[in-house]
């Protein structure tokens, strides 16, 4: 540790006095915020013992003085705001197409009853399902699924997106719990899987690094034209992929098992959504 940073740590405070500068640089082009891409630094100091770095892109923040023995929380603060500026509305320019229970059909393992793969109570859809159940169909060769199939918007044209908050308890793992179905060498062009309590596209790449019991918004946009599909969580874009071809598509979630599944699989959905680009 060099002597300058030796001398701020060793410093007495003056709790009486607190200066603090705080500056965000964004600009508003064409309906969505932008953030510079300029790096800035934070400096925070608790207790007048620990010395804290924070980068944060587009904050400009500095402190002159701390409050001794008190513990600041200005960081989780700052990311708050940061991911409130950079986080923007896929649904904007879309319009909701109505949904009823009669467009949500259930696909479960064929010898079990529905209630016990399957329940919908104060709002959430939970679908649970275990690596050693049958298919969903007495004639099908796939592995074990519950799912919500989305029944009556089928597309093969436009710009589609499928909107809801998800839910993935802990252990869950080796399941897709997403998925855009249709293509034309592959049965799918987008799956959502979880490993190890990370939310993949496939097994190529992580979306979210940690998505174990915690609900989080899910938007996924299937442009078919310009085949192209994007991934938002949270208002935040975090993946974009290439269409993969195919005549007729449709959303699916649940829990449907994939390699190195465990044995027992569920996820939990609500406010599901689909909406159509005018």
């Amino acid at each position: 540790m060099d002597s300058d940073m030796l001398a701020v740590l060793n410093a007495p405070f003056d709790a009486s006095e607190i200066e603090f500068k705080f500056h965000i640089n964004f600009v508003l082009i064409h309906d969505k915020t932008y953030i510079y891409t300029h790096t800035y630094q934070a400096t925070f100091l608790y207790a007048g013992y620990i010395f804290i770095n924070i980068y944060l892109a587009g904050l400009n923040l500095s402190f002159h003085k701390m409050v001794s023995g008190t513990v600041v929380v200005l960081a989780l603060s700052c990311f708050t705001l940061f991911q409130l500026v950079s986080s923007i509305d896929p649904t904007k320019g879309f319009v909701s197409v109505p949904l009823d229970n009669s467009n949500l059909k259930v696909q479960r393992p064929y010898n079990v009853p529905e209630d016990q793969r399957y329940s919908f109570k104060n709002g959430v859809h939970r679908l649970w399902v275990l690596s050693t159940d049958k298919p969903h169909s007495l004639n099908s060769k796939t592995r074990p699924r519950t799912e919500i199939r989305i029944n009556g918007y089928d597309y093969s044209s436009g710009v589609w997106q499928f909107e809801a908050y998800g839910y993935v308890p802990q252990g869950t793992s080796g399941v897709c719990v997403m998925q855009v179905f249709g293509a034309s060498s592959h049965a799918t062009t987008l799956m959502l899987r979880v490993y190890d309590g990370k939310l993949e596209y496939y097994r190529d790449a992580t979306i979210l690094p940690k998505v174990y019991n915690k609900w989080f918004k899910l938007n996924v946009v299937h442009d078919v034209d310009n085949s192209k599909v994007t991934v938002y969580i949270n208002g935040q874009l975090k993946y974009t992929a290439p269409g993969r071809g195919g005549d007729s598509h449709f959303f699916k979630v649940g829990v449907y098992a994939q390699d190195d599944d465990s044995h027992y699989m569920e996820s939990r959905w609500k406010d599901i959504k689909v909406y159509k680009k005018m």
